[in-house]
């Protein structure tokens, strides 16, 4: 049966998407083009609000068109952004290239979640997903720790070679995409057509279902905070005084350490109470990013390292509960719904992370994400529990 194998298929592709060399100079690249901290910062920030503004309209035109025909535009997109990025050196062009990329970034996500949550369905393993999600997530952070080292050694020669081989790479996804089977549960059952079933979908997510709505306030909080880690961690090895030639070892352990965890991610849900799960990874990872804070050295690296490892956990599980409570012709919606309120938190944040990093250093910006993550965990758990 073809079908079955569209989970190896997203693994390939999962793989192939987050084999990015250029991800462990990729903010000493902006910078030798003559970019601030802050603009950086800014091009992130672009990146969220473009990913933030089409995330539910990519959702629905998945739900309706299929989810296959919105993986092949995406991962063309995601190629012709990264060409941008080999062919041009300026602030402007990486705006450009930025928007190209969050574009297919926001079209690959909820219709790759959904396809392979619709094609367990289908075969009859839907209770299989948080494993097969936290293999697919392992994939992809293994993918990146190899490319890490590579994108390292890459770098010693040019900053510019890691973003031109990534480019190359990118060009692999669109056959695999192509390649793809949509299930027939989605094709039997579809979303209704028009705007107002983007604005049902909106209002289901975020008021009619309270449980699923603080998920998502959740999973936007978590997301917010292992995101502005990932664009911090670079600055923070150049606070403390790495050699360069370690970032690309760095990167790869840090991302091995978020596959381990998210390979592992089932059997931990499977262990605990999921409130009390969710809590314990919201105080923890508060925790983390206070000591990073209190820490801005080579003990601090340590911190860096539990975020991923707790990243690795959280993602997967969170994904899982949002699909349990959600129907198969509004999934891709719905996961963008989410996706949606993480990146227009983030659209938001990254810019004062950024001024707060140029202005006062590093460690300030890791002092309010840790405010910030243990005030949301706080009231979405309690909203949870009261709920439950």
């Amino acid at each position: 049966m073809q079908l079955k194998h569209n989970i190896l298929k997203l693994y390939l592709l999962r793989g192939f998407l987050w084999f990015m060399v250029a991800m462990p100079i990729i903010v000493l690249f902006f910078q030798e083009n003559g970019l601030t901290l802050m603009e950086v910062m800014i091009l992130q920030s672009v990146y969220s609000f473009t990913v933030a503004i089409t995330e539910i309209p990519s959702g629905y035109l998945a739900d309706y068109f299929g989810r296959k025909n919105s993986l092949i535009i995406s991962t063309v997109l995601t190629f012709c952004g990264y060409l941008i990025f080999s062919n041009f050196s300026s602030f402007e062009f990486f705006v450009c290239a930025q928007v190209i990329i969050a574009i297919g970034g926001s079209l690959m996500s909820g219709a790759d979640s959904a396809l392979m949550y619709d094609t367990l369905l289908e075969i009859k393993d839907e209770e299989k997903y948080t494993k097969v999600e936290g293999t697919n997530y392992a994939i992809g952070n293994f993918s990146e720790a190899i490319a890490g080292l590579f994108g390292g050694f890459l770098a010693t020669c040019s900053l510019l070679l890691p973003v031109q081989v990534q480019t190359s790479i990118l060009f692999l996804c669109i056959p695999i995409a192509v390649s793809l089977v949509e299930p027939s549960i989605h094709k039997e059952n579809k979303i209704e057509k028009g705007f107002s079933s983007i604005v049902k979908v909106v209002k289901f997510s975020l008021l009619d279902n309270i449980k699923l709505k603080w998920l998502i306030i959740y999973s936007s909080i978590m997301g917010v905070a292992t995101l502005s880690a990932a664009w911090l961690a670079q600055p923070f090895f150049k606070s403390i005084e790495i050699p360069l030639f370690y970032y690309g070892i760095l990167w790869a352990s840090l991302n091995f350490t978020a596959g381990i965890s998210s390979y592992r991610s089932h059997k931990i849900e499977k262990k605990y109470n999921i409130n009390n799960l969710l809590m314990n990874l919201g105080f923890f990872m508060s925790l983390s990013f206070l000591s990073v804070y209190l820490l801005p050295n080579y003990f601090g690296l340590v911190f860096i390292f539990i975020i991923y490892y707790l990243r690795g956990i959280v993602t997967p599980i969170l994904k899982n509960q949002i699909n349990l409570n959600t129907e198969s012709n509004i999934r891709a919606t719905v996961i963008s719904v989410r996706s949606f309120v993480l990146r227009i938190s983030f659209a938001t944040i990254a810019p004062f992370l950024g001024l707060i990093a140029d202005n006062q250093g590093i460690r300030d910006s890791f002092l309010l994400l840790s405010i910030l993550i243990i005030i949301f965990s706080i009231i979405s758990i309690f909203r949870l529990r009261k709920i439950s």
